[in-house]
């Protein structure tokens, strides 16, 4: 079977690769669509301080299942569209024995601490299988991003009556926007790029503010009566946003940080205590998101498929790579269509 791998700085390849076959407990399904995401950039770039190489890249996965082994449940059949969950957990560290098992210390995400699903063929556990005949494989391939931005939300506790605003609003920031619209809050969408705010906007952002050609303080104490909001997501992983984020939120607000950033920070962290702030991380997400965002594609397939820019084949992974870095403000999506 075909195979896209990174070997290494700018180096990826297509290799051929043996068929996997589903043992006892597995599920083998035909990928259709694989997603290149961040992480997959840097790998490439030579900046992501947790792959392995070589490594197949890949965890954003639409998939048609092939074949069941022994003792997969009934429900789960050939034929059906699905994506699975890219994570591990080991069941006990202190996250797992708390109850998220997305931050395993031990997890190895597809395509990062392991081999991923850019690739023809994959095999994964039954557990991980998340089928449903509603959703096109396309639009699977969708699902593991946008869950990534959802459980952002849901670790900052929104509710309809917080202002929240959202910094970098690519697929993962898209995913915590469209998860803030549902919850009821303001919202308020952050970007370099005026694309993505018309994006935002058009998905229900009630506002939207350009950070590199507007005053943001000033902005933001405008549409907040002085308060600043009283959530950031910083889905970016710059200093400047980071810095941002904690400079701007109300008092008593909550940051939730999705985004790695690639050097140290420095804080004024006076900040920290005098608004006393919560400032909490998240990390992958939880089965409930995947659902979740399940159901909203479901119901808005017209979204899912404006959030794709640009579906290429194997062949093209290079060509893909090259085009994002070259230009990564006007990417949501790249698909790679096996």
């Amino acid at each position: 079977m075909k195979a896209i791998t990174i070997r290494g700085e700018r180096k990826v390849a297509l290799v051929e690769r043996e068929k996997p076959q589903a043992g006892a407990g597995q599920v083998l399904v035909k990928v259709q669509y694989a997603g290149f995401c961040g992480s997959d950039l840097n790998t490439w770039l030579g900046r992501n301080p947790m792959v392995r190489l070589p490594v197949i890249p890949g965890h954003e996965i639409g998939a048609t299942i092939e074949t069941v082994g022994r003792g997969v449940p009934a429900d789960i059949r050939p034929g059906m569209s699905c994506t699975i969950n890219p994570y591990t957990s080991c069941g006990h560290c202190p996250s797992c024995r708390n109850g998220r098992p997305n931050a395993c210390r031990l997890n190895q995400t597809l395509g990062v601490q392991r081999d991923g699903a850019m690739c023809e063929y994959i095999v994964a556990p039954w557990q991980k299988v998340i089928a449903d005949d509603a959703l096109t494989p396309r639009r699977f391939a969708l699902v593991e991003p946008m869950s990534v931005g959802f459980h952002a939300v849901s670790r900052a506790q929104v509710t309809d009556t917080d202002i929240v605003m959202v910094v970098g609003c690519g697929m993962i920031g898209i995913g915590a926007l469209v998860r803030a619209v549902l919850r009821g809050a303001r919202v308020i969408a952050a970007d370099v790029d005026d694309g993505k705010l018309e994006l935002a906007r058009w998905l229900g952002a009630h506002h939207t503010v350009n950070t590199a050609t507007e005053e943001v303080h000033t902005r933001l104490q405008e549409l907040t009566n002085g308060d600043g909001p009283d959530v950031v997501i910083e889905a970016v992983g710059a200093p400047a946003t980071y810095r941002m984020a904690v400079n701007e939120v109300a008092f008593t607000g909550r940051v939730v940080c999705i985004g790695y950033a690639k050097s140290e920070i420095a804080f004024e962290t006076k900040n920290f205590v005098m608004k006393e702030l919560d400032i909490r991380g998240s990390r992958n997400a939880m089965p409930e998101d995947f659902r979740a965002v399940i159901q909203y594609v479901r119901r808005n397939p017209d979204a899912a498929d404006r959030f794709i820019s640009g579906v290429f084949a194997p062949e093209q992974a290079e060509e893909a790579l090259s085009g994002w870095a070259a230009d990564p403000g006007k990417v949501f999506r790249i698909l790679i269509k096996f």
